[in-house]
C-alpha cells in the first residue's frame, strides 16, 4: 500500500523539511518486538528514539521497562522529567555530571553507570573525592560479546569492553565490591556484529552466507560464554539485570538463560538498515519530508537539503533512501547534498515544485538531530507533534 497520500494529507498545513512517526507502524512494530522477546523485558535504547514524549508512549506499552541511555547527562536530564531505571550504556568522563549524580540522591537510585576496568573506578573515585554525604553508584559491568576467531585474527563486533572470560570479569566485580561507595546490579554485553549487521543484505551471496555463518558461531560461543560470566559474577553479589541483545538478535538473545532482559531501540522506527534481516520483517515509522524546489531536466527534481549521512563506515547504505514516490534514486554525481539534492527517474516526471519526496533514515534516533520535533501520524490525521531532544535544547552528543 502507498502511505505517501494519507501522510500527504496528514500533513498538508506543514511546511517541509519536517519529520514524521507513524504511530500505528511503531505500535505494530513495538508488538513484534515484545513478541520476539518471549516474556523478557525489554529496556528501551534512548538514543534510537530522542524524543522524550515517544519514550513515554513506548514504555506505557507492555513488555518495555526501563531506559538505555546513551551518556550520563542525558540519563539526569530523564529522570528529573521522571523516568526511572536508568542504565547508561557507556563509560563516562563528564565530571559534572558525575558529580550531579552523587548529589542527586533520587538520581543515584535510578541511574546506572558503565565500567570496564579498574581504570573506570579509579576515574569515578578520583571526581567524586570531597563528596560527602557520598550515595552508593550503582555499577553496570561491560562485557565483549565480539566474536573472535582464529587466534584472534579475526574479529567481528564493536570494539567495547576488554572484558571477555569469567575470569577477567570475577576479577573486576572483585574489585567493585572492594571499594567502598560502589555497588555491581548489572552486567550488559552487547553483541552488535549479530543484532547491528542484517543477515540478508541485498545482491551479494558471499557476503550473505559469510555474515550467517559468522552470526550462527558467534551465537554458539556468546551462549558458552556469557553464561560462564554470569555465573563467575553471580557466586560473588547478587545481580538484579543481565541484558544483552538489541532488536536485530532479540530472539536469539532471549533463548540464553543467563539474560534477564534484552535492549532495543531502532526496531520501533524500523529506518533502512533493519530491512536487511530474515528473522523480522518490520513497518517503516520514521520519515522525514523534503520540499521539491527546482526540476532541472523531465526525469530530475531538486529537494532542499537531504544530506543526513548516518554514523559508521562511509559507504552508500548509510545515506536516506528517497521512498515516497517510489523509484527515485540519487545523481551519481551528487548524492545527498548538504542544501539540495537532485534525485533522477522516472516517478521525478509527475513531481511538481512544492509536492514532497519522504525520506528514510538509514538508522533510528540520529533523525531526530536534524529536527526539533517528530509530528505523530495516526491513519490520515496529525495527533500531535512531540519534541525531540533537539527540540528542547537538548543535544548530548
Amino acid at each position: 500500500m502507498d502511505d505517501r497520500p494519507r501522510y500527504d494529507r496528514a500533513t498538508a498545513a506543514l511546511d517541509p523539511p519536517f519529520a514524521i512517526l507513524d504511530l500505528d507502524a511503531m505500535r505494530a512494530n513495538a508488538k513484534d518486538l515484545v513478541r520476539r522477546a518471549a516474556g523478557k523485558p525489554i529496556r528501551v535504547v534512548t538514543k534510537s528514539v530522542r524524543s522524550r514524549p515517544v519514550l513515554e508512549r513506548i514504555l506505557a506499552m507492555d513488555g518495555f521497562r526501563g531506559l538505555m541511555a546513551f551518556t550520563l547527562p542525558e540519563a539526569l536530564w530523564l529522570v528529573t522529567e521522571g523516568f526511572t531505571d536508568v542504565l547508561v550504556a557507556y563509560p563516562t568522563a563528564d565530571r559534572r555530571a558525575l558529580a550531579d549524580l552523587a548529589g542527586d540522591p533520587r538520581a543515584a537510585r535510578e541511574i546506572t553507570v558503565m565500567v570496564d576496568s579498574t581504570e573506570h573506578l579509579d576515574y569515578l573515585d578520583q571526581v567524586l573525592t570531597g563528596v560527602h554525604p557520598r550515595p552508593e553508584i550503582r555499577i553496570c559491568l561491560d562485557i565483549d560479546a565480539g566474536y573472535v576467531a582464529f587466534g584472534g585474527k579475526f574479529r567481528a563486533g564493536a570494539l567495547r569492553s576488554p572484558v571477555r572470560d569469567p575470569g577477567q570479569a570475577a576479577d573486576l566485580a572483585a574489585e567493585i565490591a572492594k571499594r567502598p561507595g560502589f555497588r555491581l546490579v548489572g552486567l550488559m554485553a552487547y553483541e552488535g556484529q549479530i543484532a547491528g549487521v542484517g543477515d540478508a543484505p541485498p545482491g551479494n551471496a558471499a557476503l550473505t552466507r559469510a555474515i550467517r555463518l559468522m552470526q550462527a558461531r558467534s551465537a554458539r560461543d556468546l551462549i558458552l560464554r556469557r553464561g560462564r560470566i554470569v555465573n563467575a559474577v553471580r557466586r560473588l553479589c547478587d545481580l538484579e539485570f543481565v541484558n544483552g541483545g538489541g532488536t536485530g538478535s532479540i530472539e536469539r538473545t532471549v533463548r540464553e538463560k543467563a539474560i534477564t532482559e534484552v535492549a532495543a531501540g531502532s526496531g520501533f522506527f524500523h529506518p533502512r538498515l533493519f530491512d536487511f534481516y530474515r528473522g523480522f520483517t518490520g513497518r517503516p515509522a520514521a520519515l522525514f519530508a523534503l520540499p521539491v524546489v527546482r526540476r532541472p531536466a523531465l526525469d530530475t527534481v531538486t529537494v532542499l537539503g537531504g544530506g543526513y549521512p548516518a554514523s559508521g563506515p562511509a559507504d552508500p547504505v548509510r545515506l536516506p533512501q528517497p521512498y515516497l514516490p517510489a523509484g527515485l534514486r540519487y545523481a551519481p554525481d551528487e548524492g545527498a547534498g548538504e542544501v539540495q539534492t537532485p534525485l533522477i527517474g522516472q516517478a521525478a516526471q509527475d513531481l511538481r515544485v512544492g509536492d514532497r519526496v519522504w525520506f528514510r533514515h538509514a538508522k533510528a534516533g540520529e533523525l531526530c538531530e536534524r529536527f526539533a520535533a517528530l509530528h505523530l501520524v495516526e491513519g490520515d490525521t496529525l495527533v500531535e507533534s512531540a519534541p525531540t531532544y533537539r527540540g528542547e535544547g537538548r543535544t548530548f552528543l
